[in-house]
């Protein structure tokens, strides 16, 4: 790899920020098993296990799972392939990263 200028992980905060305070239920995915995209607010939730588990409604494949703790949270979207987010209009965008 070349030398190339890049910034600390750090410097995510704010706009990691930005996009996990919004509702997500509201956030499109695509699950990595079949391929099938959409709400997140159309997952099967399951609650049985430590934590919650939501599984796609077309071939029920994990997309997410969610563990909380008193002082922390886990949160696991290897099952989806992307997490599509809608940002609230009334917010000034950043601009690029």
């Amino acid at each position: 790899m070349t030398d190339l200028s890049y910034l600390d992980g750090n410097m995510l905060d704010g706009p990691l920020r930005e996009i996990f305070a919004v509702d997500l239920s509201a956030a499109t995915g695509r699950c990595a098993h079949c391929g099938t995209t959409g709400p997140m607010a159309g997952l099967r939730v399951f609650s049985h296990a430590p934590g919650l588990v939501g599984r796609c409604p077309a071939c029920a494949g994990v997309m997410l799972r969610l563990v909380r703790a008193p002082d922390r949270a886990w949160l696991d979207l290897s099952g989806a392939t992307f997490l599509e987010v809608p940002m609230p209009l009334d917010q000034p965008h950043p601009g690029p990263l």
